[in-house]
């Protein structure tokens, strides 16, 4: 494996994430990846006429350079001592996880919830989701949170994951760049359709190993809190994960759905614009908002599972 990830690298960056989540006093590279996206847009739309051929340019070059990047400041580092390069490796690891704090937003709309403040769940949900919140009632409130808590496990913890293991830190900072390229620019709207189109494809292509691999991860959680939930995960997962405008996020919607006996998708407004979901989990009812507490600890249990299954790997029994 590249950089020599080992079992202890992956264990430090999983204990820091949840020890200490996302402090907002330390500087953080995703914002610094957010600030070069920025930066760079314009600047490669006014170099390069045709949008789809200055975004996949624009793309291309930004996540090439936030691996590039990782890899000569963990060379550079290692020069001076190979353990000095494990800590950096285990701290950017660390960086690339989003466990702890996607727990605690999900946890802030499950409080704004269960003390009747509507509005203020709103705007907490409004921070983790991408769909407009502000007419949403309590029922979609809960099933936006849980939905995210569901989709995020893969974005924020499996995938990064799963590139730390094969190219180590650097490769945990190329997906980092990947995903938030699709964040920031991947929309299908005037402006992003074809400009962002090439960011969003590469997302997807990043994210399908990892978004099936999850199915192995929740199903194994889910059946340690009760084997029926872990059943029901399983065939959820399989029979109805292809229920998704997302070719990646219906698996672990569906995952969660069957473990928690809920229904995610239907109808939604992005941007203004009305998006009709596909049904996940159609035989359940709609989750309560008891269920964004137990979306957010399944999340942990699978991220526990997940990084137990990493370490071995990365120390050689399989």
């Amino acid at each position: 494996m590249l950089f020599d990830v080992t079992w202890q690298i992956i264990a430090a960056a999983f204990i820091l994430d949840i020890l200490a989540g996302d402090p907002k006093w330390l500087p953080h590279p995703i914002i610094w990846m957010g600030r070069a996206i920025s930066f760079f847009e314009p600047e490669f739309r006014k170099r390069i006429k045709t949008p789809f051929r200055a975004g996949l340019l624009f793309a291309l070059c930004l996540i090439a350079t936030a691996f590039g990047l990782t890899w000569g400041v963990v060379f550079m580092v290692g020069r001076i001592h190979p353990l000095a390069a494990a800590i950096v490796q285990a701290i950017l690891i660390f960086y690339s996880f989003s466990n702890k704090s996607l727990y605690q937003a999900a946890m802030a709309v499950f409080k704004a919830l269960a003390r009747g403040d509507l509005s203020q769940a709103r705007i907490k949900v409004g921070y983790i989701v991408g769909r407009q919140t502000k007419d949403l009632d309590a029922a979609g409130v809960t099933r936006a949170a849980c939905e995210t808590v569901a989709e995020n496990f893969v974005d924020g913890f499996l995938s990064p994951l799963c590139f730390a293991l094969v190219l180590g830190a650097p490769g945990a900072m190329m997906y980092k760049m990947i995903n938030t390229l699709d964040s920031m620019v991947g929309y299908k709207n005037n402006t992003y359709i074809l400009f962002g189109r090439a960011a969003a494809r590469i997302d997807d292509v990043a994210n399908y190993i990892p978004a099936r691999l999850s199915i192995a991860m929740i199903a194994p959680a889910a059946a340690t809190l009760s084997l029926s939930r872990g059943k029901r995960a399983l065939s959820t997962a399989l029979t109805q994960g292809r229920n998704h405008k997302s070719p990646n996020a219906g698996f672990p919607e569906a995952a969660f759905a069957g473990a928690l006996g809920v229904r995610f998708g239907g109808p939604n407004i992005y941007h203004g614009k009305r998006v009709d979901k596909p049904y996940i989990g159609g035989a359940f009812n709609d989750p309560k908002p008891a269920h964004i507490q137990k979306a957010c600890e399944l999340m942990m249990l699978s991220a526990l599972v997940s990084v137990v299954l990493g370490c071995l790997l990365a120390w050689g029994l399989f």
